[in-house]
């Protein structure tokens, strides 16, 4: 019989989709002054992989992505998108139900990138609260993370794979420390 074990704490991220720099800059402060401190902005990365949410958020959109000094219970999770759902919807279109800002909530740990969402399918796993949960990279030793073959076209590119391995080495750090300090 296996000896139960929880988890360590995790990296949380924010994948932010938006037009509106505007936007993005006040949805940033709201996340900020719930979940803390940001350690890590990614640079602003043109978005052009996916026309999907151009009819809801327009045609020049950008994404950013942003990690929290403090780490979370990875438990957190269903609540953390549950508020950046409600986030998204206190910025909606004025008159509409079309979103301008996209929150892709999710954490990082030692050994992959897990991304929240509301839609269930074969590879995701329903984690409490109407949210599932997906592993959407794995990190490999001496290389980096890689995607599955269900992992979206943009979290595969080149850009995107140095921001996780640069917010993994920020939580590396983070947590060696913290073993350090007992």
């Amino acid at each position: 019989m296996g000896k139960i074990r929880y988890p360590e704490p995790v990296k949380l991220i924010a994948g932010m989709l938006f037009a509106e720099e505007d936007i993005f800059t006040i949805v940033k402060n709201r996340l900020i002054n719930k979940y803390g401190e940001i350690d890590f902005e990614s640079p602003l990365f043109p978005f052009y992989y996916t026309d999907y949410y151009f009819k809801e958020m327009g045609g020049k959109l950008w994404r950013k992505f942003v990690s929290f000094k403090n780490l979370i219970d990875p438990e957190k999770l269903p609540g953390i998108k549950i508020f950046t759902n409600k986030l998204e919807s206190e910025f909606l279109q004025p008159g509409s139900s079309r979103r301008r800002i996209n929150i892709d909530p999710g954490y990082i740990d030692l050994s992959k990138l897990v991304l929240a969402t509301t839609k269930n399918f074969s590879h995701r796993i329903y984690i409490g609260r109407g949210i599932y949960a997906e592993v959407t990279l794995r990190y490999l030793k001496n290389s980096g993370f890689h995607p599955w073959e269900w992992t979206y076209p943009d979290y595969r590119s080149k850009d995107y794979l140095g921001v996780f391995n640069l917010i993994r080495e920020k939580y590396y750090q983070q947590i060696k420390n913290k073993g350090q300090k007992k």
